[in-house]
């Protein structure tokens, strides 16, 4: 099994969600988290003056998928999520040794 973890560009959330469903992919963990990287944040201004937002609004899905499906997974949310500017995200995949459903006690690819 492995964890894919995306970083993306809010407004492209319900794309790569509907991507997902397309692979059968239903259940993920969804955080507003910020941060930057070489998009280095922006500046707004507010009643006149200018301000610097260092941190950047970005949306954090987590998935877990058997390793077979994991291409296509990737595949799928960078195509989804794609805009071809700075900021449009990262994808981090790691393994997972196990899984437990805690209702059930299911383990392993059961569980997803």
């Amino acid at each position: 099994m492995k964890k894919v973890e995306t970083i993306i560009k809010p407004f492209k959330l319900d794309a790569v969600k509907s991507a997902l469903e397309e692979l059968e992919i239903f259940g993920m963990t969804v955080s507003e988290v910020k941060g930057f990287g070489k998009q280095k944040g922006h500046s707004e201004l507010y009643r006149g003056a200018e301000y610097q937002i260092d941190f950047v609004p970005k949306i954090k899905l987590e998935i877990v998928v058997e390793a077979a499906v994991v291409e296509r997974v990737l595949e799928t949310i960078i195509k989804a999520a794609r805009t071809g500017k700075v900021g449009d995200g990262k994808i981090f995949v790691s393994s997972i040794e196990e899984t437990i459903r805690i209702r059930t006690g299911e383990r392993g690819v059961a569980a997803i």
